[in-house]
């Protein structure tokens, strides 16, 4: 594996960050910050995490807000 020492997400899974943003946010803001049903309607882990994997550009998203709470 290279090193990406100007990548602040390099080494964090996905899950990690989201769970995260969730501990940070909460569920009915991360919901009224990115408007996604998964993050609205019982959400959990990992229903938004098969989501996210699938949806490059709410992964983008749920990825900057975590890097502005870090």
């Amino acid at each position: 594996m290279t090193d990406q020492p100007n990548n602040p997400l390099h080494g964090l899974s996905l899950e990690v960050i989201l769970t995260r943003v969730v501990e940070h946010y909460g569920w009915e803001e991360l919901g009224d910050r990115i408007n996604v049903r998964c993050f609205k309607v019982d959400p959990s882990i990992k229903s938004s995490l098969t989501f996210l994997r699938k949806t490059p550009w709410a992964r983008t998203k749920v990825e900057r807000l975590f890097l502005k709470i870090k």
